[in-house]
């Protein structure tokens, strides 16, 4: 049974989040909001943090916010929601300390209800909260993945393999995943998906999406596979109103609500691609297998290795190989001197998949590329191995199978066994 704990001052507020919670509330007693956790412990004589922990702000916000801190440091399992009239001036200092929702002082039953049922299922989703001994188990950050996919050039299928991957982890149906779309004058995420977005890039970095996850999580497209999409801008004007401390933040912000966060850049190394990967925790290098493509990766490491923003959780991905082009993966490999970790053939499905706007891990079209992606998936997110049947069951036919499961009746003492039936 879940558990919900309100800590304030006001007999009204508690009458109201008792009523939203059909009287399963437990409320501290009225008065100023604990100094410390294990003060709130003491008080409920419990030694199990709460599912749910709703701290009145209204009179104390550096308070809540710094209790609110404690248990996100300590019990990240506890969702944290403040009641503040002050929600969009402390949204952002409340997003980084982990609290889930704020709550208008005002709020009635009916606005009360769903915010705690949402704050209920995320804290049990989540691991087994500890008891008070085991803080240092509970300790500990978030483990979001941030990956970039990007290139020197563009037209070497990188959208292609952003949108891919993204797609290929959304399906998987145990992690959250985030596609962005940072090629800020040119980006066509929302042509490869086939979707027409209500809001895009710039509305998600100006205004109270940048400072409220709540917010934010808004103006998300989501997708028909479950994956969530910020698109990129309709016009190439808008790139110059965005700032790569705008660009980090957001980053920042969705690697704190999603598992996987996608990021598919514009070719080159401007500020704002610096920005994401300085963000990320995985980078994506994909180049066509042409002299100019390899030759501009090779530059782009290079250049990343004088930075020193190489990191050594990168792939390396070669697009476009045919047999016969006159360019060998193992010339590309020397000319780039960094080992190739997947390479894509030539496909025909694949002009096919972007024009009509359905990835190839979304469709499931039959073809060797679609194999190849499904391999880089597996790089984030393995799939659960199989279990194998020994050669020697896989070798026996199905009725010698059938004859070891079901042993034959056995026969009284004494009596003559059934002769056997003959067909001519």
């Amino acid at each position: 049974m879940s558990s919900i704990v309100l800590a304030t001052k006001s007999a009204d507020l508690q009458l109201r989040v008792e009523r939203a919670t059909d009287g399963m509330c437990v409320t501290l007693p009225l008065g100023p909001l604990p100094a410390s956790p294990e003060a709130l412990f003491g008080e409920l004589g419990i030694e199990v943090a709460p599912d749910v922990l709703v701290l009145d702000a209204v009179t104390d916000s550096p308070g809540a916010l710094r209790l609110a801190a404690d248990f996100d440091r300590d019990w990240p399992g506890t969702s944290v929601i403040l009641i503040s009239e002050l929600g969009a001036q402390i949204g952002l200092a409340a997003m980084r300390v982990g609290v889930r929702d704020i709550l208008h002082p005002g709020s009635n039953v009916s606005d009360i209800r769903p915010v705690l049922e949402r704050a209920v299922t995320a804290a049990q989703t989540r691991t087994p909260k500890p008891e008070m001994t085991d803080i240092s188990i509970a300790a500990g950050a978030k483990s979001a993945r941030v990956i970039s996919v990007v290139s020197p050039k563009g037209g070497v299928g990188k959208t292609t393999v952003a949108t891919n991957l993204a797609v290929g982890l959304a399906r998987t149906g145990h992690h959250s995943t985030i596609l962005v779309d940072l090629d800020l004058q040119f980006g066509d995420v929302a042509s490869a998906l086939n979707l027409d977005p209500d809001h895009t890039l710039p509305d998600a970095l100006h205004g109270p999406a940048s400072r409220d996850t709540m917010v934010l999580k808004t103006l998300l497209t989501l997708h028909e596979t479950g994956l969530y999409v910020i698109c990129g801008s309709p016009s190439p004007a808008t790139a110059d109103s965005i700032t790569t401390e705008q660009v980090s933040h957001l980053l920042q912000m969705l690697a704190s609500e999603f598992s996987y966060v996608v990021v598919d850049t514009a070719p080159g190394l401007s500020e704002h691609v610096l920005a994401a990967m300085d963000e990320s925790t995985d980078l994506i290098f994909v180049t066509s297998l042409d002299v100019p493509g390899v030759r501009g990766l090779r530059k782009e490491l290079d250049a990343l290795t004088e930075l020193g923003m190489l990191p050594d959780s990168r792939s390396v991905v070669l697009n476009f190989t045919a047999p016969r082009d006159g360019l060998s993966v193992a010339d590309a490999q020397a000319t780039i001197g960094s080992p190739i970790d997947l390479t894509l053939p030539r496909s025909k499905a694949a002009p096919r998949s972007v024009n009509q706007g359905v990835p190839m891990l979304q469709s499931g079209v039959r073809d060797p590329m679609t194999k190849q992606l499904r391999r880089l998936v597996d790089r984030f997110a393995p799939a659960p191995a199989k279990v194998k049947r020994s050669s020697r069951s896989k070798n026996r036919q199905p009725q010698e199978v059938a004859d070891s499961v079901k042993a034959p009746p056995r026969r009284a003492a004494g009596s003559q066994p059934r002769p056997q039936s003959t067909v001519a």
